[in-house]
């Protein structure tokens, strides 16, 4: 039985370290996340918070920034509900309270 030689690079290959998941810790890294606290806005910012919001229609495409479990997203959508009585904007199929907006654009 004849043995062939092989490259020093698949010799070294032998001894790279086994990721038994690839790509679990780049996922990892993703979910990481920092949670801040629910800002506090000023009356002159929320007046003006609302002029916006009562300028937005049922299918205007809007972004928004609110807050959600501990971080502000980034939202885009178009709106497909303003329910005034519950204080409730839905873009798509995101509902967001009135009082988690920080700002619409």
């Amino acid at each position: 039985m004849e043995r062939t030689k092989m490259s020093r690079q698949e010799r070294a290959k032998q001894f790279m370290p086994f990721a038994a998941l690839k790509g679990y810790e780049e996922a990892l890294r993703k979910k990481e996340k920092i949670v801040v606290a629910k800002s506090d806005l000023s009356e002159d910012y929320k007046e003006v918070l609302d002029r916006k919001l009562m300028q937005v229609r049922k299918n205007d495409i809007i972004t928004v920034i609110h807050y959600h479990k501990g971080e502000y997203l980034k939202t885009t959508g178009m709106v497909s509900k303003i329910d005034l009585t519950s204080r409730n904007i839905t873009l798509v199929n995101t509902k967001i309270k009135f009082e988690d907006l920080y700002d619409i654009y």
